[in-house]
């Protein structure tokens, strides 16, 4: 695994990208590596599914550079990536739905809950937080990750999910309000069955 890198700015991504589509395989490479983990963990919560993330992340940078020779930079390179790894997502769950799945054992729920590592530091919070994030609306989750997870800033949000500005602002309003609430009702309960 190679090591990660500092924390790049929008605009030399983009840099490396137009690099890149001029045949530059250096830039194809600090391209990649700089926003390879930003698309991991967006289609990990677009899919839900984590099992799927690296093949995803794989099929939107594999469609990506056969592409990249089109992009212009008329939007920015993680932006333009971002809005690539949502077909990849769309794609696949199509095709998922398409066909059966099969498993081996009979009781794959339990399966997969020993397959899951215990008893590391905040791994039940953030259980507990990615399970309140995947019980939001598609959409509301899909605006609150890329702006409040990956930290992009809403226009870039808005190009990769193709909607309005304004419909991701309202979304991410919506989805802070949801967990608000459900963290506000959670503490109240626990407050009660402490006093009882």
């Amino acid at each position: 695994m190679s090591p990660a890198l500092p924390a790049v700015t929008d605009e030399t991504v983009t840099a490396w990208a137009l690099a890149a589509a001029g045949g530059d395989s250096d830039a194809v490479d600090r391209f990649v590596r700089a926003l390879q983990c930003d698309v991991r963990r967006y289609v990990a919560h677009l899919a839900g599914d984590p099992q799927t993330a690296d093949d995803l992340t794989q099929d939107t940078f594999l469609r990506a550079l056969g592409s990249l020779h089109r992009f212009e930079g008329r939007s920015s390179a993680r932006s333009w990536l971002l809005s690539i790894a949502r077909r990849a997502v769309v794609d696949s769950m199509r095709y998922a739905s398409a066909r059966p799945r099969l498993s081996d054992t009979g009781d794959w729920q339990s399966a997969a809950e020993r397959s899951q590592p215990l008893g590391l530091p905040g791994f039940e919070e953030g259980v507990v937080l990615m399970d309140l994030v995947d019980a939001l609306p598609p959409d509301r989750r899909e605006a609150f990750v890329l702006t409040q997870l990956l930290g992009l800033p809403y226009a870039e949000a808005a190009a990769a999910s193709s909607c309005p500005v304004g419909t991701v602002r309202s979304r991410v309003a919506r989805a802070r309000l949801s967990l608000a609430g459900v963290l506000e009702a959670d503490l109240v309960r626990e407050t009660e069955t402490a006093a009882a």
